[in-house]
Parts: C-alpha cells; sequence; structure tokens
C-alpha cells in the first residue's frame, strides 16, 4: 500500500500495451493500469515540431537537423485529442545545430556553419516550437482536457561543455548563495514561460485549462543529482559525463510529488489517459 498527501493507493501492475498502438516501444510507450482504468502513455517528440536529418551522413552527436517551426509532429499531436490530461515538457535538444523552416521555407539556423543562412539563436526556434505546441493543443476540436507545462530543467556542467570535458561531481544541492541563474538558463526558462501565458489565455476563452509546473529554481539547486560518468553503459567507445538527465530516485521524484498535490487539488478533468 502507497500513502501520499492523505491518499491510500493500492500498488498496481500495469499491462504493457504499446504495441496495440506503435512499433516503436523504445520512445512511444502505454501502459494500462486494469485496477484503475489508467492509461499511462509516452509520447517521445523532443521538439513538438515536425524534425528531420539534415546530414546527409545520418544522425550523430552533432548533426544538423531541420525544424519545420510551424508543423507539430504527428507523433504525439494525433494521439492526445482525447487525453484527459497531457504533460508537456522540452529542453535541452533544442540546443544542438538546427534548421529553421517556416511555410516550407529555410528561414534561419542555429550553428549550421551556411553562407547567407541567418543565424536566428536557439531562443527562436525554442519559442516558435512552444507556440506551434501550444496553439496544437488549444485548437484541437475534441480535446478537452487539462495541460500541464513543465518548465526547463537546467543542467549543470563544469569545467567545460557536455563534449568538451564538462562535469558534474558535487556531492551536495547549492546554498542560496552558491546558486547563479546565468543567461542562458534565464533565457531558456523565461522565453517558453512567456509562450505559455500567451497560450493560457486563449486557451481559457476555450474552456481549456493551462497549468503550469514550474520546477527550474528547485533543479538549479540540485547540482548533486545527475548520474555524471555513470550515465553510460561500459561498453560504449566514447563517454560524455551526463549532466542533463537526472538519477532515480533523486530530485526528479519531486516532480512527481508537485503534480500528484496539484491533481489532489483537483485541476484535471475526469477521466483515465495521461
Amino acid at each position: 500500500m502507497l500513502i501520499l498527501y492523505g491518499l491510500l493507493f493500492q500498488v498496481s501492475e500495469p499491462e504493457d500495451i504499446s504495441l496495440n498502438y506503435t512499433s516503436n516501444v523504445i520512445y512511444f510507450t502505454r501502459y494500462y493500469y486494469v485496477d484503475y482504468n489508467f492509461t499511462l502513455a509516452n509520447l517521445w517528440s523532443p521538439y513538438f515540431v515536425k524534425a528531420s536529418d539534415a546530414d546527409p551522413n545520418g544522425h550523430s552527436y552533432d548533426s544538423i537537423m531541420k525544424l519545420y517551426l510551424d508543423e507539430a509532429d504527428e507523433a504525439w499531436a494525433d494521439q492526445v485529442e482525447y487525453f484527459d490530461i497531457v504533460l508537456i515538457l522540452a529542453g535541452q535538444w533544442f540546443f544542438r545545430p538546427l534548421l529553421y523552416y517556416e511555410n516550407g521555407q529555410l528561414v534561419g539556423c542555429n550553428k549550421c556553419g551556411k553562407e547567407n543562412v541567418t543565424d536566428l539563436s536557439y531562443i527562436y526556434r525554442y519559442k516558435m516550437a512552444f507556440r506551434t505546441a501550444f496553439k496544437t493543443l488549444s485548437n484541437l476540436k475534441k480535446f478537452k482536457g487539462v495541460t500541464y507545462f513543465r518548465t526547463f530543467s537546467p543542467t549543470h556542467f563544469e569545467n567545460g561543455d557536455w563534449h568538451k570535458g564538462g562535469n558534474c561531481v558535487r556531492t551536495r544541492p547549492y546554498s542560496k548563495e552558491e546558486m547563479k541563474l546565468d543567461w542562458f538558463v534565464r533565457d531558456a526558462y523565461l522565453t517558453p514561460v512567456e509562450e505559455f501565458k500567451a497560450a493560457q489565455k486563449e486557451a481559457t476563452k476555450k474552456g481549456l485549462q493551462f497549468t503550469m509546473l514550474n520546477t527550474t529554481e528547485i533543479m538549479l539547486l540540485r547540482p548533486d543529482g545527475h548520474p555524471n560518468n555513470f550515465g553510460h553503459s561500459r561498453d560504449k567507445n566514447k563517454k560524455y559525463n551526463d549532466c542533463v538527465h537526472w538519477c532515480l530516485p533523486n530530485p526528479v521524484d519531486t516532480w512527481n510529488e508537485f503534480l500528484l498535490y496539484m491533481l489532489k487539488l483537483g485541476q484535471t478533468s475526469s477521466g483515465s489517459k495521461l
């Protein structure tokens, strides 16, 4: 038995029903909890919008990608219309080399190394992708669920970037005095928040509920919560310290506690799908 916030839960083993919906069960999973008539789905779409490899040599850590900033990724957009709760989040994937397309035309890039292509920075794609995602959710004809937006999750690389020897070896949280909100984290946090607030106003007019799950500051305080060099299997020839993802159990469990508390407050529609 599990007791959280005064609520009593019976532990339940889910049924993996992923193959009923997709053949790509690594990135698209669904688990059905029979005891609760509840389905938990994970729809992997790191950019929210349509994306494809632009590098003729194929995909790699640094390969350039095409992003169609005004076209939602069908991998998630075609599946959430009947969901009761949608939790939307994204971050670090937006900071790799990318080409930006709007109305089918190349409008700019970031770190693309191409002449005569305007450098529009990572913030531009971040803003436009979230705008498209929020607009898509708001415009789905049959979507009546609640949308939770989880804010940016910062990294804690020190002594270099992820591919330049950076690591995260701290063993305790930052104090308030130690924590620094640099321009990168500030912009990555504020940009989608501004888009969310604008989308929230429009969604409210349509009777939809958009709610923000603000986790940025609490995660910024936890440089001790990453797997670092333990985040990769031993058989890989080239290893990078992982200061992006979080260990489990770890500070990331706080997100679940926040979400559960918000659900307890009744900020949901009735139903069974997440």
